[in-house]
């Protein structure tokens, strides 16, 4: 099932980096949920290396949602932050008695999506003006369940 695209959906994508998919699965799963400022202090004290490609996706994603939507950076979490394994580079390294040794180089893919919190906010803010049998009526809504599935 495909997702569609939100207006309060901010992603960057990282495509070829040259890291396992595994490593850089390592640092994602430390991040995921959390807020920009928050995770941009994370990233700056983790000792692993693929944490610069991670930082780089952040802060390009946070630069999107700045400038194209107008969102506020403190306001942004990591909604969503995958790491897909990408295609892997082969090398030759020449050995003893003319053979050769093949040398394997994995990339991937990472995707990072930040939403912004305010525009849920709102909407809970709606809600809430709501008297109770219309919060129900609206909170047992399989299309409006569907699309507050951040929370």
């Amino acid at each position: 099932m495909k997702r569609k695209k939100r207006k309060d959906d901010v992603y960057a994508l990282g495509q070829y980096i040259s890291m396992s998919a595994h490593k850089a699965r390592r640092v994602i799963d430390q991040i995921r949920g959390r807020s920009y400022e928050e995770t941009l202090m994370i990233l700056e004290l983790m000792p692993y290396r693929a944490c610069y490609p991670i930082f780089k996706l952040i802060y390009s994603a946070a630069s999107n949602a700045s400038h194209n939507k107008g969102f506020n950076k403190a306001d942004l979490v990591i909604f969503k932050a995958e790491v897909n394994k990408g295609t892997t580079m082969k090398k030759l390294k020449p050995q003893a008695r003319g053979r050769s040794y093949l040398i394997k180089r994995p990339t991937c893919h990472i995707t990072i999506v930040l939403k912004d919190i305010t525009y849920y906010g709102d909407i809970e803010e709606c809600i809430r003006s709501l008297s109770k049998t219309n919060q129900h009526k609206v909170l047992l809504n399989p299309a409006f369940v569907e699309y507050l599935d951040f929370f």
